[in-house]
């Protein structure tokens, strides 16, 4: 486990906003911000994060495959991909979306409650599930991906398959909590391969 909700030990914020510690957990707190782990970068793996909204509205995200340590937070916007969490929305930014590139096919979060995520990175593919549901999986070798719908989203460019993994802390408004974050290696899944 990489982060167990007590301590932020390993993590580094860069942005405007941060991360408070909370009852069960750390919330967003502030503006456009992300927390990322330092000490490693990771490739073929699942990753469990154990998160919380207070409703619909609240926005914030996992990063994945960030090419460099960040600066700031737009780097993994543009270095990396996210796993939005936001239950409204074009399904483009819907939770479980691989943010503007990716659609969630379903919405499987409950708000107010502990949901937990995993994303299986495996070579260049990217699939999501919440609560045990599949919502999204992409290729981004092999499928259609749709033109940006402003300045702000993703560029399209390609992303390295290894990378920092980090959390997204989106507004001043948005309330996300995460309780849990922890990466078990795809290679033992695979031994035999």
């Amino acid at each position: 486990m990489i982060f167990d909700g007590k301590t932020l030990d390993g993590w580094k914020q860069v942005g405007p906003g941060s991360f408070e510690k909370a009852e069960e957990g750390f919330k967003t707190v502030g503006g456009m911000g992300l927390l990322y782990y330092e000490k490693e970068t990771f490739g073929d793996c699942v990753i469990r994060v154990v998160y919380k909204v207070g409703d619909d509205r609240d926005n914030a995200g996992v990063y994945v495959r960030i090419a460099e340590e960040p600066d700031d937070p737009w780097y993994a916007v543009h270095n990396g991909y996210e796993v939005q969490i936001v239950d409204r929305g074009s399904p483009l930014s819907q939770t479980g979306a691989i943010y503007s590139f990716s659609e969630a096919k379903k919405i499987e979060s409950r708000p107010g409650a502990w949901n937990t995520m995993e994303i299986t990175l495996d070579g260049e593919v990217i699939a999501v599930s919440v609560n045990g549901e599949p919502v999204s999986r992409f290729d981004p070798t092999s499928d259609e991906i749709p033109p940006p719908r402003n300045d702000i989203d993703p560029k399209r460019q390609p992303r390295k398959t290894i990378g920092y993994i980090g959390l997204q802390n989106h507004g001043d408004d948005d309330l996300v909590y995460f309780k849990e974050v922890s990466i078990k290696p795809l290679k033992a899944e695979k031994a035999g391969d």
